[in-house]
């Protein structure tokens, strides 16, 4: 691509916005300026200090088509084809363009509350101008769209410009009028006549005209202008760059301008999906997945039907790149989008298959994105996920991800490498590579003191697979009754009564003693050894061998917890959590037995 730097005069640039030559792509943010910037931003022009450079795309590329818009302000209802496109410099010129040529009061917002929208019309004064003691700012005047100052809730009006006389009579000059050769003249004359003709009127504009108003009419602004070769992802890349006081543009944003180009309204679109996700029952499982995700899973999704179409050759790349989302043709999103609404609703059944019940306790939001797109292509071609072999295959890929923590940074690469290896594994090829590489040590199960661990928060669901009972009430934990029942994690040994035992807190904190147990139920536990809780739970009803099962499904010794054995208790528990473990990736936990294992737990498991 090539790039040109210019400078532009601002009656210039000015123009071009009100003409529509210059635009904003759909992806731009509206505009949020405040009073007190905007007054700033005036300070700098009439004081000649440099404002940055502006940014501008040429428009009509072949691999850039953006919805476009005009500037906030501009009021010509005529359809104009811009010549450009504003990636940098929105703010600055929508506010000079407000504040220098529109006959409307601008729009801006309080410093201090920026929720409430107001009008202001700016003026400058000119005796502040003109005098070299004065601070600039102070020769800016920012009045109501009523031409007006007030005091006391509006009761007293403190300036009052709201007529031509009146300005006159303040000496302060309409900004809104500097590029109008004619209203600037026009302004003068009624002045000079407002004061009869004094010539020390005549000698005071005329000094203003050449100190303020000249410069500003002289004023020039650096542009850089990227030619209509600028790939889409480098314009993603630049904004990124020139826009850090802002919030950041999102490849949703990039890629929702370009469909509008094609008549389609992606946010719109987005803003079904997310209702379709939401009235699901399984749904609050879906609730952190973003446009983006969605449109990663889509290129994926995409990317593998194109690889497959090519007879596998493997120079057709399955990916979900930020470029390659970019290059996301609508034909294709359409094509496949209710597939893919319908992959992400069978992911959540699956997870929820699988122990996790809400979003908060799903280890990685990320392996949804290839997961989803797994079911999306099985929707479309009968490959069958939901029975037999084929849905162990696809649990054991899902559990290898989370207790490898192997979705836990930049995952574009594994999500291409796990939809290839998923489709092949499931027609007998090599396993992938998720699966291969994942490993867990034994002594993890001791640093995972948190939920923030994606392994940590797959224990848990591991544990709620297999259904266990509620250690007070002896129901059993189904998605209803966790979330009904508002579950979370707790101590089996009470923290209190670990700290008061002495045990050693990287043991007592870790997930080893730690299982989903009902708010109620957590509350009757207290603080209490587990043997004197353990008497709580008969006394609520439960019999002796209700309570064995309670706590047997937890996967916990019930001798060594009636005996509060805590050595033995914690021993026994981690054997079952790491056969449980093996059990979901289906493959062998290495180091049971290893000098770091004897070392930790002072036995092997």
């Amino acid at each position: 691509m090539a790039v040109e730097s210019h400078d532009k005069k601002l009656d210039e640039l000015l123009k071009m916005v009100e003409d529509g030559k210059a635009q904003l792509p759909d992806f731009q943010r509206s505009w949020v300026w405040d009073d007190t910037k905007i007054c700033k931003l005036i300070e700098s022009i009439t004081s000649g200090f440099p404002m940055g450079a502006a940014m501008f795309l040429a428009n009509g590329g072949e691999h850039v088509r953006f919805k476009y818009r005009k500037f906030e302000g501009v009021e010509s209802t005529a359809e104009v084809t811009p010549e450009w496109l504003v990636l940098d410099g929105q703010q600055r010129l929508t506010t000079l363009y407000q504040v220098l040529k529109s006959k409307k009061a601008t729009n801006t917002r309080f410093e201090t509350n920026r929720d409430t929208t107001i009008k202001r019309f700016y003026y400058l004064d000119i005796n502040k101008c003109l005098d070299p003691d004065a601070d600039r700012l102070d020769a800016i005047v920012s009045v109501s769209d009523k031409k007006q100052r007030t005091t006391d809730i509006g009761r007293t009006v403190t300036l009052d410009l709201s007529t031509r006389e009146k300005e006159f009579e303040n000496l302060m000059f309409p900004l809104n009028i500097t590029f109008s050769p004619n209203d600037t003249d026009d302004w003068r004359y009624d002045m000079e006549e407002f004061y009869n003709n004094d010539r020390k009127y005549s000698l005071l504009f005329r000094e203003f005209s050449q100190k303020i108003l000249r410069p500003i009419l002289a004023y020039c602004m650096p542009v850089i202008q990227l030619d209509k070769e600028t790939p889409k992802e480098a314009v993603c890349q630049i904004f990124e760059n020139v826009n850090t006081g802002g919030v950041p543009l999102t490849v949703f944003e990039l890629v929702t301008a370009t469909f509008a180009a094609d008549g389609h309204e992606l946010r719109k679109d987005w803003e079904e999906i997310k209702s379709t996700f939401s009235h699901k029952v399984n749904g609050e499982l879906l609730k952190e997945i973003t446009g983006a995700n969605f449109l990663a899973a889509m290129t994926l999704l995409v990317s593998y039907y194109k690889r497959i179409a090519s007879g596998d050759d493997e120079r057709v790349a399955v990916t979900c790149k930020k470029r390659d989302i970019l290059k996301l043709e609508l034909a294709d999103y359409t094509k496949y989008h209710d597939a893919l609404v319908k992959g992400f609703c069978d992911a959540a059944d699956f997870l929820v298959h699988q122990g996790i019940f809400r979003s908060r306790d799903l280890p990685y939001s990320s392996q949804l994105i290839p997961l989803a797109a797994i079911f999306a292509y099985d929707n479309l071609n009968a490959k069958h996920l939901n029975l037999g072999c084929n849905q162990d295959l696809l649990a054991k890929w899902y559990w290898c991800g989370v207790m490898g923590e192997l979705y836990g940074g930049a995952n574009e690469a594994r999500f291409a490498l796990d939809i290839l290896g998923m489709f092949r594994w499931i027609d007998g090829g090599d396993m992938p590579d998720t699966v291969y590489r994942s490993s867990i040590q034994p002594t993890r199960l001791l640093t995972m003191q948190t939920r923030n661990s994606a392994a940590y928060k797959g224990i848990m669901a591991l544990i709620l697979q297999d259904s266990p009972l509620d250690f007070m009430t002896g129901n059993r934990m189904d998605i209803a009754s966790y979330i009904d029942e508002e579950a979370d994690i707790h101590h089996i040994f009470p923290a209190s009564y670990c700290e008061k035992q002495g045990f050693p807190r990287n043991k007592w904190n870790s997930v080893i003693n730690k299982t989903p147990i009902y708010a109620s139920s957590n509350r009757s536990i207290g603080g209490h050894a587990p043997s004197i809780y353990i008497g709580t739970m008969a006394n609520k009803g439960l019999n002796q061998a209700k309570i064995q099962e309670a706590i047997v499904s937890h996967k916990i010794n019930y001798s060594h917890l009636a005996s509060d054995n805590f050595d033995a208790y914690f021993i026994d528990r981690a054997q079952q959590l790491l056969n449980l473990i093996e059990k979901a990736m289906g493959k062998s936990v290495s180091g049971r037995d290893s000098e770091d294992t004897i070392r930790e737990f002072g036995v092997k498991l």
